[in-house]
């Protein structure tokens, strides 16, 4: 893929076709692992791959000078796993060990992709409840 990738991101009623730049980002699979595997229900983890990418749209477009306004944006994508774990549950699946790796990689991977190579890996994901 050339430039800039398109993504659609449902937000709320509507849908808008946000652009990511990152080339690290645009081929990038997230929560690979999870979409190989029977035990997560696909549209759960397409919902975890959207928080993610949601997540780095907002780090280009409000660009953290530091760290912890890194955390801020990176924490708040973290609710809302916090919010999708219940349906996992409910699903018959759920956020355990495989999983909470899985995610906690990926938002490693989001900091390092955006030039924060000393993000603290539990600090990205302080308020995780899975």
């Amino acid at each position: 893929m050339h430039g800039t990738i398109l993504v659609a991101i449902a937000k709320d009623r509507e849908q808008d076709v946000m652009p990511i730049s990152n080339q690290q980002v645009i081929t990038h699979r997230f929560l690979r692992p999870l979409s190989e595997d029977d035990f997560y229900p696909s549209h759960l983890v397409d919902r975890g791959r959207t928080i993610l990418l949601r997540l780095c749209e907002r780090i280009e477009a409000e660009q953290p000078a530091d760290l912890a306004a890194l955390y801020v944006l990176t924490q708040a994508a973290t609710e809302e796993f916090n919010a999708l774990e219940a349906e996992f549950d409910s699903a018959g699946s759920g956020i355990e060990t495989v999983a909470r790796e899985e995610i906690g990689e990926d938002f490693w991977f989001v900091a390092r992709a955006y030039g924060f190579q000393d993000a603290d890996a539990e600090e990205l994901i302080a308020t995780r409840e899975w």
